[in-house]
């Protein structure tokens, strides 16, 4: 495979988040030829799920290629990011539950793998720091042999997350 089995990360940037599934596929990135791409790509898809359904379900679908969100798992994403739209934010570097996950410009995700990540042929897991979670969450894609394009297979970012200060009233 020639990735060797160590820890590397990378930070993808984007100078401002796509609102549509055009702008999404328009940005270098979206080629969808390098893995760690794919993934940042999620980040922005699932910060519009709470404004634009349709078009974050649009362009998740393209990250996923050939097999598309089951209806389970637009039901899981709606009823995680369900008042707590500000998780998916949580992964943008600059953020902290005191400024209320408030990402600084550009907007910077980190992607890492660790030693396990191409553990299984034609899949790799990397995992994405949120500022409001202790350990890193898992992202898997799954690469398509016959175009070379690594698509989403399975994430695990939605998890809670410590609560934004504005918004705990106990602060």
């Amino acid at each position: 495979m020639g990735w060797g089995n160590d820890n590397k990360s990378w930070q993808v940037v984007f100078n401002e988040l796509p609102t549509t599934l055009e702008m999404l596929r328009a940005l270098p990135q979206a080629n969808l030829q390098e893995p760690h791409y794919a993934a940042a790509l999620l980040i922005p898809a699932l910060c519009l799920w709470p404004t634009n359904k349709n078009v974050a379900l649009e362009m998740i679908n393209f990250l996923k290629g050939p097999q598309g969100l089951s209806t389970y798992d637009i039901q899981f994403i709606s009823e995680r990011l369900r008042g707590k739209e500000y998780v998916p934010f949580s992964y943008f570097a600059g953020t902290t539950p005191e400024n209320g996950y408030e990402p600084s410009k550009p907007y910077t995700v980190t992607i890492s793998t660790v030693p396990t990540s191409y553990a299984e042929d034609g899949y790799v897991k990397f995992y994405l720091k949120s500022s409001g979670a202790d350990s890193p969450r898992p992202v898997q894609l799954r690469k398509k042999p016959s175009s070379g394009e690594w698509f989403l297979w399975e994430q695990m970012l939605l998890s809670d997350i410590r609560i934004p200060v504005s918004a705990d009233p106990w602060s």
